[in-house]
């Protein structure tokens, strides 16, 4: 009689970033929602992917402006950890390489006055209105932990840091804020991230094949 392997257990977990809804409860001008997931090829490599969407008015300089759009994250994270039989925990780092597509909205902007001392803010100016879509992409650096609290119920954390390598810059208004990157500077290309994720596994398995018979 052939000997049939055991099936390779694999683990797809779906959930979400707590920040963002919280944000978007307490903040008058941000609303987000970022959806989470990775699959499980073994206990030390994990496919992951986040999902996301932002809208947020905010004044930079002598600009009041909204943007308004979503971003995807793909990556690999690789556990650390050494569990014990039965645990499912994670400490570990990964990448993403990350992109975001949106536009934005100027609302005001501050006119340049050569003879008053207060500034003036105008609503119908040439440059008020919605710019064209937009995209920016970057590369995600990270480091987190994952904790099993009950069965296939998991908490997260992690730590991101991110390089901005492509900046798509609107006509007469630099790209000052992307979807999932945050803030963007001209003098610094560089910024930094934080998730809290609530997640759930969903176990299954390949049935192998037989050995060869006896």
């Amino acid at each position: 009689m052939g000997e049939e392997k055991a099936p390779k257990v694999y683990a797809l977990r779906l959930g979400l970033d707590l920040i963002k809804p919280a944000l978007t409860q307490f903040g008058e001008d941000y609303q987000g929602l970022e959806l989470v997931g990775d699959l499980r090829l073994n206990n030390r490599i994990y496919v992951a992917a986040e999902l996301g969407s932002e809208r947020k008015t905010q004044q930079s300089e002598q600009i009041n402006f909204t943007t308004n759009g979503s971003y995807i994250k793909l990556g690999v994270d690789y556990n650390f950890f050494n569990n014990w039989k039965g645990m499912n925990n994670a400490l570990y780092a990964g990448f993403r390489l990350s992109r975001s597509l949106h536009t934005h909205q100027v609302n005001s902007y501050t006119l340049y006055q050569t003879n008053q001392y207060l500034p003036i803010f105008t609503t119908e100016g040439y440059l008020t209105g919605e710019r064209a879509q937009l995209s920016s992409s970057w590369f995600e650096l990270l480091f987190g932990t994952k904790v099993e609290l009950f069965p296939n119920f998991y908490a997260g954390i992690s730590i991101r840091m991110h390089a901005l390598l492509n900046n798509n810059q609107p006509q007469d208004f630099g790209n000052l804020h992307a979807p999932g990157f945050n803030k963007i500077t001209d003098d610094n290309k560089f910024g930094a991230g934080i998730n809290y994720t609530i997640a759930y596994a969903f176990p299954f398995r390949f049935k192998k094949e037989k050995t060869k018979a006896e």
